[in-house]
């Protein structure tokens, strides 16, 4: 005879909502003999979470455009902030150049934001490049030949 499992893996709301309420239930009755279960109700709980709730990684300039959507800034309005030229502005948001550290001092000080979220990676698009329709190729340097 085949027992039947008392938690499964969560796949609805309403069931996340009762493992919650049985979760709370059992840790407000702070009982030994309840920690397995109550490590198992946490781990469906949090592997549920993880996968509802996942936050999209930005890379810094999708966050720069994000921020500047949400305070109605324009362009022109960053190079007073940056004290950067227009062209220099065009670059960054149009990842031809990177962020300077002093760039990443500025916006976090500005918009109130870890600097770590403008200090990561991202690929530049590199301008020789700009006729190749494929963004692969556009970030890769090609070799330019010269014809006489």
């Amino acid at each position: 005879m085949k027992s039947k499992l008392k938690y499964k893996i969560i796949k609805s709301r309403r069931q996340y909502n009762s493992y919650c309420k049985i979760l709370e239930e059992l840790v407000f009755k702070d009982r030994r003999a309840d920690e397995d279960e109550i490590e198992l109700l946490t781990l469906l709980i949090e592997k549920y979470d993880d996968e509802q709730y996942q936050i999209p990684e930005l890379d810094p300039i999708e966050i720069l455009k994000a921020l500047m959507s949400e305070h109605k800034l324009k362009a022109k309005d960053l190079t007073q902030i940056l004290k950067l030229t227009k062209g220099t502005i065009s670059k960054i948001l149009n990842y031809q150049k990177g962020l300077s550290k002093e760039t990443i001092r500025k916006l976090s000080d500005h918009f109130k934001l870890s600097q770590a979220a403008f200090n990561r990676p991202y690929k530049l698009k590199d301008p020789i490049n700009r006729k190749y329709k494929n963004a692969a190729l556009m970030n890769t340097q090609k070799r330019i030949i010269q014809t006489a």
